[in-house]
């Protein structure tokens, strides 16, 4: 046993014999599923990334305002580097499951927007995907690989990216929507994973889902249909599909970060960053063909 699992078999709060599973797929933290007499826990250990504008106790925050709003699970404990949260048994979401769930979804992210600035305290944290990309630019000054040699091109399509934005209404997201971070236990969703929740638009939560979940032209319709009650205007399509491709960026460039200061078992951030990037220039090439350069 490690040094990470015998600090978590010695907190506090276990009842009886407790038993740690490793839980795969991580990209930045390490996840455990304990379980003791009582029931089934998470256990997630992470540090603070500032290259990555990560910082734990933003993270409890927004999850217990979460779990008060119904949208997440209890955190039961928590000290700095580590989180520990009710287990949810059910159906993880893959990209398939959010393609027929589209509906259900932007009601529940509609609620989850609405619902968390009533129940956030503390500091009013920011996410802002344009300022995150330029940030990650500055920061990859430093690397060798290859892939940075685009940064100059990259910023620039950023800056028409961001001009692409129509005004909303300042909202608090979630920033991370992969299918693997919604849960149906079979009667509702729950939501998980708070590293980047801050206050800032919905557009990106949407652009997320659909990005994330291989959307088609006619599925992000139907998403943006949804979540805004109302028909779709032509503004309201381009500025989606503007986020959408800044959201692949982002995810692009948090990879090559990540290659520089992280090492979590089994993540290839070369791989992760060249799959975003291909899907990126994709949706680019998309969205000039659909909303040509003046």
């Amino acid at each position: 046993m490690g040094d990470l699992e015998q600090h978590i078999s010695a907190l506090p709060f276990w009842t009886g014999t407790l038993r740690l599973e490793p839980l795969l797929g991580g990209l930045s933290n390490v996840n455990f599923l304990a379980t003791d007499a009582t029931g089934a826990y998470v256990v997630r250990s992470g540090q603070d990334f500032a290259f990555h504008q990560v910082f734990r106790s933003r993270e409890v925050m927004s999850a217990r305002a979460a779990h008060a709003g119904g949208f997440s699970p209890e955190i039961v404990y928590n000290e700095p580097g580590l989180m520990v949260s009710r287990f949810i048994e059910g159906k993880v979401f893959t990209a398939a499951d959010m393609r027929v769930n589209i509906e259900r979804v932007a009601r529940f992210m509609r609620h989850f927007h609405d619902e968390m600035p009533r129940l956030i305290t503390g500091p009013a944290y920011l996410f802002w995907v344009f300022h995150v990309v330029r940030d990650y630019a500055n920061a990859l000054k430093g690397s060798s690989n290859p892939l940075t040699r685009r940064l100059p091109q990259l910023l620039a399509i950023n800056e028409e990216l961001e001009a692409a934005q129509i005004p909303l209404p300042i909202k608090f997201g979630h920033h991370d929507l992969l299918p693997a971070n919604l849960i149906d236990d079979g009667a509702r969703l729950w939501l998980i994973d708070f590293e980047y929740a801050g206050f800032g638009t919905a557009m990106f939560d949407l652009a997320g889902l659909s990005s994330n979940a291989g959307f088609d032209a006619a599925q992000s319709g139907a998403l943006l249909a949804a979540y805004f009650d109302s028909p779709v205007s032509s503004l309201l399509l381009r500025s989606h599909a503007a986020m959408q491709c800044a959201s692949l960026l982002r995810e692009g460039l948090w990879a090559l970060v990540s290659e520089l200061h992280l090492s979590a078992p089994g993540a290839d951030y070369n791989t992760y960053a060249l799959d975003n990037f291909s899907r990126f220039d994709a949706a680019l090439a998309s969205y000039f063909a659909t909303y040509p350069r003046n």
